[in-house]
């Protein structure tokens, strides 16, 4: 395994950790100022709408696992294909469970770490 695809793995365990704790700055950091997402039925969506609706979880308990199925580098850019299971809880309420594939693209920065730029979650019930 090389240096960048360690770093790459890595982004996606912090991303994983930070959003079981609510660490909404951690997850921001992982992302660059330009990502961009696409979900199901939505139109694409940036950062501020990210934060948003994170934020909009409120005091839910996010819980899942996450597991890199293909990862490939092509210079400062690189993408993965995501398994991804989570369980979001909202207090006193059922949880909610979503799992699926994700495909995402990374981008390396002039500061040397990489960062999420473009998702693809195709994430079900």
């Amino acid at each position: 395994m090389t240096d960048d695809e360690a770093a790459i793995r890595q982004v996606v365990e912090t991303w994983m950790v930070a959003s079981r704790k609510g660490d909404l700055e951690t997850v921001l950091d992982l992302m660059t100022d330009d990502v961009v997402f696409m979900v199901p039925g939505k139109e694409p969506f940036g950062k501020q709408a990210f934060a948003a609706a994170f934020k909009g979880m409120g005091k839910s308990k996010v819980d899942g696992a996450s597991e890199i199925v293909e990862l490939k580098l092509f210079g400062d850019w690189a993408y993965i294909r995501n398994r991804i299971d989570v369980t979001a809880t909202p207090p006193g309420g059922e949880p909610v469970r979503r799992s699926g594939y994700t495909l995402t693209l990374l981008r390396k920065e002039s500061d040397g770490r990489w960062r999420l730029a473009r998702d693809a979650n195709l994430l079900a019930g």
